[in-house]
């Protein structure tokens, strides 16, 4: 019986300071967030990976309304599985089979991205970040925010999305 209630308080310190814990990990000051892990330090590999996937994100996200097949073929990977803000799951040949239909419906869409966070481990790379899309519906200017996570695998020498995860943010939502 003591076992129990020694047991029982264990569990509700663990889970009365996890979102303590979970606050102080998530807080993010500027646009790359480094994953702060307990007296581990990030080699120069793990570093350079934060810097180069955060890169890619954006280099991506500013060719996407030129709508050239190249940019999505180079940045998502064949055996990539994508679910849309929809709840639709979609492959690679979806992808690429709408890139002109996403150019006729959003036209004049651009696309950025800001609060980064990057958990490199070795040849993987898991990235969250929100994405601020940009249009014209109208002929009134919009915009819309997303929160999306994709996992990037090294192979073949570069970096490619195997997992991607696009959630709206809803409008109430926007700007926290």
């Amino acid at each position: 019986m003591k076992f129990m209630k020694r047991r029982g308080l264990r569990m509700f310190a663990v889970a009365a300071f996890l979102p303590a814990i979970a606050t102080g990990a998530l807080a993010q000051s500027g646009r790359i967030t480094i994953p702060q892990r307990s007296a581990i330090t990030m080699s120069a590999e793990e570093t350079a990976t934060v810097q180069q996937v955060t890169q890619l994100v954006r280099d991506f996200l500013a060719a996407v309304p030129k709508g050239e097949k190249q940019t999505f073929d180079n940045f998502f990977a064949d055996d990539v599985i994508y679910t849309r803000s929809t709840g639709v799951t979609v492959a690679k040949a979806d992808i690429i089979k709408n890139i002109g239909v996403r150019a006729t419906n959003e036209p004049q869409a651009t696309f950025e991205a800001d609060d980064f966070t990057v958990h490199p481990y070795g040849g993987m790379a898991v990235v969250n970040f929100r994405l601020i899309m940009h249009n014209i519906v109208d002929g009134k200017q919009t915009t819309s925010y997303f929160r999306n996570t994709g996992t990037f695998l090294w192979r073949n020498k570069k970096w490619q999305v195997v997992a991607w995860q696009a959630t709206k943010v809803p409008p109430a939502a926007e700007t926290k």
